[in-house]
């Protein structure tokens, strides 16, 4: 599959993604209606997305410039083909920067 140039497709795939998510956690909501089950959908989506920047942003930013993010898939063969790196390389002094967390 080529992949999506057009501006508008991009734009209408996220907001499709997010009218999908939206719906999925209404109806859920609808069927089993709780504020403990609302809270715990809403921290679990909000973990999920905190580990998908984690993978594309956190790696190739602040832990491995080579590593270039093409997908979740990508991401876990990154994981278990890189080496190990030795102690002496995690522990050398980084230059200050500004954290990932906002």
């Amino acid at each position: 599959m080529p992949d999506l140039k057009s501006k508008k497709l991009i734009y209408l795939k996220g907001f499709l993604f997010l009218f999908g998510g939206i719906m999925a956690s209404l109806i859920v909501l609808l069927e089993h209606p709780s504020v403990k089950l609302a809270a715990m959908l809403a921290l679990a989506i909000w973990c999920f997305c905190r580990a998908y920047y984690f993978v594309f942003y956190v790696i190739e930013h602040y832990v491995d410039g080579n590593y270039k993010f093409a997908g979740l898939w990508s991401f876990v063969q990154y994981f278990f083909t890189t080496k190990k790196r030795t102690k002496s390389q995690d522990m050398s002094p980084r230059p200050p920067s500004r954290g990932p967390g906002r």
